[in-house]
């Protein structure tokens, strides 16, 4: 039974052609033994037979336009499409038989093509990015090699030449002078390697900020009071100005005290003997502004985009305590541009300031 019942289906073209044919021959044999009982002429019987004939004729033509000629229009339309790399094409032939068939098969086709073309794009994406990674890291180490070459350079001339002279001297004295200059460079050298090695990290992408809520004036007033207060041979005045009420933020604790750090202490590089330095922050809504000015030489004007470089210096008084690696002001801009916030840097008359802005939260 079920058989018979997918015999009398009309599930293939086939099927559908046969039966087409079959109806019209049967149709003009009705068509000829109806017009050969009609009571007329002979001329007008073969007229109205083949007017019948005529109909029948274009009947099939149009079936035939529907079961065939019509699918395989929008079947070769798409592929057509899918020739010229639109995988959004789609075919809308839903019938049971080969043509029905065809379309799901060239829908697939098409889903699946485009899927693999976008994965294919996004392997690419991928690709050229850790190819630009690549390429930003063997940078960054040639750049890491050069800087450390170069920045090593004198602090290990000193140490050799030190190392050379203790071998000859035999005044205690001096000895120990020697050993505290070359402690001091090695101690120099140090904070250079330690300064460089997380500045790379951070410009890499290596290092992931963590985020705390904490009070930003309480992590200044101890940072200031460890930097600028709790030095016994300050050649400074300290003025300030702190808000009254706590001040929260979001961020990484640690990074934040370091760009504290870092302002504070090259603020104390360049500050002139007896001079000021006056630290405040301005809280406002929903952001506050923190600046440190130091009383002394302003920077040139042509080196004023230079300052946030690695390894610039400017003009440092010789002195060995308040020497530094030329690292911890590129430190601070790295930090800052990862929170993609506001710093700046500008001359004042009798000296400089630095500042930056930063989101609170209640």
């Amino acid at each position: 039974m079920k058989k018979m019942n997918q015999w009398f289906r009309l599930n293939t073209v086939r099927k559908k052609v046969l039966l087409l044919s079959k109806l019209a021959g049967g149709m003009i044999c009705l068509f000829y033994v109806f017009t050969s009982e009609l009571q007329t002429s002979r001329s007008i019987t073969f007229v109205i037979w083949l007017a019948l004939l005529a109909a029948v004729i274009i009947g099939v033509d149009i079936m035939l336009g529907r079961f065939i000629s019509e699918p395989l229009n929008e079947i070769n339309h798409a592929a057509g499409q899918m020739a010229e790399l639109d995988f959004s094409a789609h075919c809308s032939i839903s019938t049971e038989d080969e043509f029905g068939e065809l379309s799901q098969n060239l829908n697939a086709m098409f889903s699946n093509l485009r899927e693999a073309l976008d994965n294919l794009e996004a392997a690419n994406r991928q690709l050229e990015k850790d190819m630009a990674r690549e390429h930003l890291l063997l940078t960054q180490r040639k750049e890491l090699a050069d800087n450390l070459s170069h920045e090593m350079k004198t602090p290990l001339g000193i140490v050799r030449a030190y190392v050379e002279g203790l071998k000859e001297e035999t005044d205690e004295q001096k000895k120990q002078h020697y050993m505290n200059v070359i402690l001091s460079a090695t101690d120099r050298m140090n904070t250079m390697i330690v300064s460089l090695l997380d500045l790379s990290a951070l410009e890499a992408g290596a290092v992931q900020l963590s985020e705390e809520r904490f009070d930003f004036i309480e992590l200044v007033e101890t940072a200031a009071g460890r930097l600028l207060i709790d030095t016994p041979d300050a050649n400074y005045r300290l003025t300030y100005e702190l808000p009254e009420n706590k001040v929260f933020i979001r961020a990484d604790k640690y990074r934040m005290e370091q760009v504290i750090n870092n302002l504070i202490t090259n603020a104390k590089k360049h500050v002139s003997d007896d001079g000021e330095i006056h630290l405040s922050v301005i809280n406002r809504e929903r952001k506050l502004q923190f600046s440190i000015f130091n009383q002394g030489k302003q920077i040139p004007p042509q080196d004023i985009s230079k300052v946030w470089q690695k390894f610039y210096r400017g003009e440092i008084p010789q002195n060995d305590k308040y020497s530094g690696s030329g690292l911890g002001l590129s430190i601070v801009a790295q930090i800052l541009s990862m929170y993609h916030t506001d710093y700046s840097v500008q001359n004042l008359p009798d000296g400089v300031a630095f500042s930056f802005d930063f989101p609170t939260i209640a």
